[in-house]
């Protein structure tokens, strides 16, 4: 078969790992193909999860033993806001490892450190919504002694990329579905990573998929918002938004952080 795998931010080491929700409709079978046949299959655009995650094809059935590309969209889906809360780097990673494995002779499992760094980052905002961390995505079922997919932590800097800003909403508008946020002119920008400051006057973020989703720091335009971001193609993704209070110890090392320290890979700047 096919290995494709341009700007590849993933490597084969030893180790594994695994990723869901919670309720009946995220609990998958740990997969194993009962001997079906493997085929590897384009990575389509409105798979959104994975289709810019690195690599161009994948094989079905995946991981999680859905059989048809219209069965994976169905339940990738789900994923995409959690990848946008941009609540671990490995994230996007870990779960396309699963719904859209790199395209091999032989299907390579994610790593178990990977999953418990995901797992750790990610599960107090699953929490938050409802959504403990399943016991499908035990990492501990993973065997620490194969060949796994992990992250090629020296390569990626994306973190350190990702500009961050002080600012009001002016307006939100729906676009397809996602969401659309205008800001003020008047910005401070914290820390710019891949903007320049003439783009902050016309500087417009996406909420991707967030068409019907209730947020209410974007109902209230008259505060002041720690805003970040991260560049995807031509567009600005929104990652992060929380309002400014002076009085949040929190808030005040958070900005400290972003102003005078280089962030590694798997460090998370709200804990």
């Amino acid at each position: 078969m096919k290995n494709l795998l341009p700007k590849l931010w993933i490597f084969i080491a030893p180790v594994v790992f695994l990723s869901s929700l919670n309720a009946t409709e995220y609990e998958y079978p740990w997969g194993s193909n009962n001997g079906k046949n493997l085929q590897c299959m384009d990575i389509p655009e409105d798979l959104r999860l994975c289709f810019n995650v690195g690599y161009k094809q994948m094989l079905l059935p995946n991981l999680l033993d859905h059989e048809t590309i219209a069965e994976v969209k169905q339940q990738a889906v789900s994923w995409v806001p959690l990848v946008h809360k941009a609540c671990h780097p490995g994230t996007q990673v870990f779960l396309c490892s699963l719904f859209a494995p790199v395209c091999l002779d032989t299907p390579i499992y994610p790593c178990r450190w990977l999953c418990e760094a995901v797992r750790d980052s990610c599960s107090p905002i699953m929490q938050a919504f409802g959504f403990p961390w399943p016991e499908m995505l035990n990492c501990d079922k993973f065997p620490l002694t194969d060949v796994c997919l992990s992250m090629n932590t020296t390569s990626s800097d994306d973190a350190d990329k990702s500009p961050a800003i002080k600012t009001k909403i002016k307006e939100v508008k729906t676009d397809n579905l996602d969401r659309k946020v205008i800001l003020q002119k008047k910005t401070k920008p914290v820390k710019l990573g891949t903007l320049k400051k003439q783009d902050l006057k016309k500087l417009v973020l996406y909420l991707k998929n967030g068409a019907g989703c209730p947020c209410q720091q974007l109902e209230n335009l008259g505060s002041n918002y720690l805003i970040m971001g991260r560049s995807v193609g031509k567009q600005y993704i929104l990652t992060s938004i929380h309002k400014w209070d002076k009085s949040s110890t929190e808030l005040k090392k958070a900005v400290k952080k972003l102003k005078s320290h280089k962030c590694s890979t798997f460090e998370t700047m709200f804990k």
